[in-house]
């Protein structure tokens, strides 16, 4: 793959100066500001909603998670175990223009997710004239692909890693007589980077896919390493959720899977390219 050759529509290809290879990449780059701008004006529009229900929301005992688990503790008969804690913490803000800031990047970072979609096609429609037929037909659905596994991420971010952390540090106190009283900046500092990690993490399919295409990683090798990656999940995981195991299995399964989806996408790529190589031999 060459950056700067460019297809033409005949299937030609024509090689770009590098003020025109930065000229396309400007405009896309404009593209997806706009559409991160609109995003921005929709997330401003209902943003009394967004900030109480949704970005506070897990400082709420009626959260949808804390509910969630409170009834299926109750209906497998654990009793409080699945339970969280009720959470012990207020809000403040110590700076004059905080909660400003805050706002401002709420609805831009929400602009953002929103606009993920256009904004990885945008980048997208840079790169691919500049793939081969090969690696653009074993590319197809990427837009779709990244985007769903970055909203399921997400969501897995905001339901049950944000919940965890949120609920084990609002009840973490070295002493009785210290209270948590967190400033706004601070808290979504913390919950923002939880969110938007969580939907990078779920890339690691695709992010696998692309590494066995070009030989960096093997099917193999992945095997080899699993007992030593899930050893980094358990340990992560075992940071942001309560002491109990059940707590920890529920944020360390999905990433298990990922894990496990990766190597079933690694021997894909090699027996397709055992058999493209037994193709050229013959």
């Amino acid at each position: 793959m060459k950056l700067f050759n460019r297809n033409l529509g005949s299937g030609a290809k024509a090689e770009m100066s590098f003020f025109e290879h930065l000229d396309e990449l400007r405009g896309h780059l404009f593209k997806s500001a706009i559409a991160v701008t609109l995003g921005a004006i929709l997330m401003a529009i209902y943003n009394k909603l967004i900030v109480k229900n949704i970005l506070m929301g897990p400082t709420h005992q009626d959260f949808f998670t804390y509910r969630l688990l409170y009834k299926v503790s109750q209906h497998l008969g654990l009793g409080n175990k699945l339970s969280m804690s009720p959470i012990h913490v207020r809000m403040q803000s110590t700076e004059v223009a905080g909660q400003f800031g805050v706002y401002f990047n709420i609805i831009l970072i929400g602009g953002f997710i929103l606009a993920f979609p256009y904004v990885f096609r945008q980048f997208w429609k840079f790169i691919r004239p500049a793939l081969t037929t090969k690696e653009l037909k074993n590319s197809r659905g990427v837009i779709f692909w990244v985007s769903l596994l970055f909203f399921i991420g997400v969501l897995f971010g905001y339901f049950v890693v944000a919940p965890y952390t949120i609920n084990f540090f609002s009840n973490f106190s070295l002493d009785d007589n210290i209270e948590n009283i967190w400033t706004i900046a601070s808290y979504f500092n913390t919950i923002v980077p939880l969110i938007l990690g969580a939907g990078l993490a779920f890339q690691l399919p695709l992010v696998v896919f692309f590494l066995a295409k070009v030989g960096v990683v093997s099917a193999q090798y992945l095997r080899r390493v699993r007992k030593y990656a899930i050893l980094i999940m358990l340990i992560v995981t075992g940071i942001i959720t309560p002491p109990d195991m059940l707590s920890q299995i529920i944020c360390t399964v999905p990433l298990v899977v990922l894990y496990e989806i990766s190597i079933l996408l690694c021997v894909k790529v090699e027996k397709n390219n055992n058999k493209e190589k037994t193709i050229e031999w013959n």
